[in-house]
């Protein structure tokens, strides 16, 4: 059995590769690809060469490597996965600069240090130690971007794991845990509709179709669904929100108070506890939104109602007996029975058949808050634990 033995704070290395991550701005609407290009160069100074997965404009990319042993064998062994991008700091009140990391009263602070560039620094931090040594099983790293506007480049990474036959025994997704084996988590699901209406003065209302007024029938239907589910289930306890959940997040229409608005776009999100209950959702909203456009048309023909669903990222569903939960355990996971409503790339790599759990340092609570913020001993504790299981890929 590996060392337990914790220190307080993580080693140097560990700290340094954080704190470079951290200074480089990552958010969704840059490109990712300067801190991509720092790991893939870490990574060929150590005689690997990664596989990088670009989107369609070129701008970002997803990144894959594999640490193989003596036979070349890449099937098998430990993923460790990753998102590369961070939410945004505009109109946030922080007591620093968010891009310049600052270590004060026993934490890290800076945008992007539990959620989550903390967890992939430190992996960075112990290439020398995974090629030190001959493996026995392959240890598989998996950075994505663009998690954070609904889990969009990992779709390329989990083909790009499909195609070359990697089958990890296990895939740890080090979102914010406190250092807790987390084996389940709700699906997540954005959906736009764009309502078309017809234009008119308004004081010609019947001209026109006011694709506002009937974008806000959408909007109370979307509250109903939630007010039901919440007061009839299904439920499930162990999650921290035991129901699936529905809101209503971004409404857009209307040039002028004297204008009938022909156009409105309404973007809402819902979190399913399980994956029946995602699609029997999507079905009732598809329903609703031809429903409305029926009304609009006959007022006028030409309206239209068109639903357009914009992420849509599996629950995480891992057994409590799976062997990768155990594994995760024994490397120094804290073991919990708790399910979470927030949503990972872990779904996504358990819809392929990988083993997969959450496990990684920090608070989800500080997550895309101002101050982000993680403590040195969950840092340690991460580091500690990434040894673990670089021991298990030796044995």
């Amino acid at each position: 059995m590996p060392s337990t033995t914790l220190s307080a704070v993580p080693t140097e290395r560990s700290l340094e590769w954080v704190q470079r991550l951290i200074g480089i701005d990552t958010t969704s609407a840059v490109s990712n690809r300067p801190l991509i290009d720092l790991i893939a160069a870490e990574l060929r100074r150590h005689g690997v060469e990664p596989v990088l997965v670009p989107d369609d404009e070129g701008t970002k990319l997803n990144l894959l490597a594999t640490f193989t042993p003596p036979d070349g064998s890449t099937a098998g062994g430990v993923m460790f996965s990753g998102h590369t991008d961070v939410v945004p700091v505009d109109d946030q009140d922080w007591s620093t600069d968010p891009f310049t990391p600052d270590v004060r009263d026993g934490s890290l602070y800076g945008r992007g240090t539990c959620d989550m560039k903390s967890f992939i620094g430190i992996v960075v931090a112990a290439i020398p130690d995974i090629v030190a040594r001959p493996l026995a099983k392959p240890i598989h790293f998996a950075f994505s971007y663009d998690e954070e506007v609904g889990c969009i480049g990992a779709t390329g990474l989990v083909e790009e794991v499909v195609a070359r036959n990697l089958r990890p025994d296990v895939c740890i997704v080090g979102e914010p845990s406190e250092m807790r084996v987390i084996r389940a988590h709700k699906s997540m699901n954005v959906i736009r509709v764009d309502l078309q209406g017809v234009s008119a003065h308004s004081s010609l209302t019947p001209r026109g179709v006011n694709a506002i007024e009937y974008g806000a029938e959408l909007i109370r239907f979307v509250r109903s669904v939630a007010d039901e589910l919440r007061a009839s289930g299904p439920y499930d306890d162990a999650f921290d929100v035991g129901w699936t959940t529905c809101s209503v997040n971004l409404v857009s229409g209307g040039i002028a108070v004297n204008t009938v608005p022909e156009d409105c776009s309404i973007t809402f999100e819902f979190r399913s506890i399980s994956t029946a209950g995602a699609a029997d959702l999507l079905e009732r909203f598809a329903a609703e939104a031809n429903r409305i456009e029926t009304l609009m048309r006959e007022e006028n023909p030409s309206a239209s109602v068109t639903m357009h669903v914009s992420a849509s990222v599996p629950p995480l569903e891992t057994d409590a007996n799976a062997s990768a939960a155990a594994l995760v355990e024994r490397w120094g996971g804290r073991p919990s029975d708790e399910k979470v409503a927030y949503a990972t790339e872990a779904g996504m790599f358990a819809s392929i058949g990988v083993p997969t759990v959450v496990c990684g340092p920090g608070s989800i609570t500080q997550a895309h808050a101002p101050d982000e913020y993680v403590t040195l001993d969950q840092l340690a504790q991460c580091e500690q634990f990434v040894r673990n299981v670089i021991a298990h890929a030796r044995a």
